[in-house]
């Protein structure tokens, strides 16, 4: 797994929240929306079939987690989930939490309005907390 390297516009974008088995998961940085990225630290992948299918059931079990923790980290109305890649190609999976309220609904979060960064306290408290989500859940 020594390959594997994390996109830079993910890299740039997100904040780190730690690893599953196959997956790195990120935080990204826009408190407008909850919003976690899971990345498969695999190299070369781009799309689904791209993963092993040895490992497209531990995948889509992280994926699931993800769901369940952006539930009960955020209490949202709704959790998106979706695997674009097409300003990054590097294969990764959007979990999102949509609100009635939020400023994009019902439309997607993509290209709504400009992204606004936690404050640093805020988006260290919101990682550690979906952290301790996904060991415990």
């Amino acid at each position: 797994m020594t390959d594997f390297l994390l996109d830079p516009r993910l890299e740039a974008d997100t904040i780190p929240v730690g690893d599953l088995p196959v997956s790195t998961v990120r935080l990204m940085d826009d408190s407008r929306f909850p919003w976690l990225i899971l990345v498969p630290r695999r190299a070369g992948l781009q799309e689904l079939s791209d993963i092993a299918e040895e490992e497209a059931a531990a995948v889509m079990g992280e994926w699931r987690l993800a769901t369940r923790v952006m539930l009960e980290l955020a209490r949202p109305d709704k959790v998106n989930v979706a695997a674009l890649g097409n300003a990054v190609p590097q294969l990764h999976l959007h979990v999102v939490g949509r609100f009635r309220s939020d400023p994009a609904w019902p439309g997607p979060v993509w290209g709504a309005g400009e992204r606004r960064p936690y404050p640093a306290h805020a988006a260290a408290a919101l990682a550690e907390r979906a952290g301790a989500l996904f060991a415990q859940l």
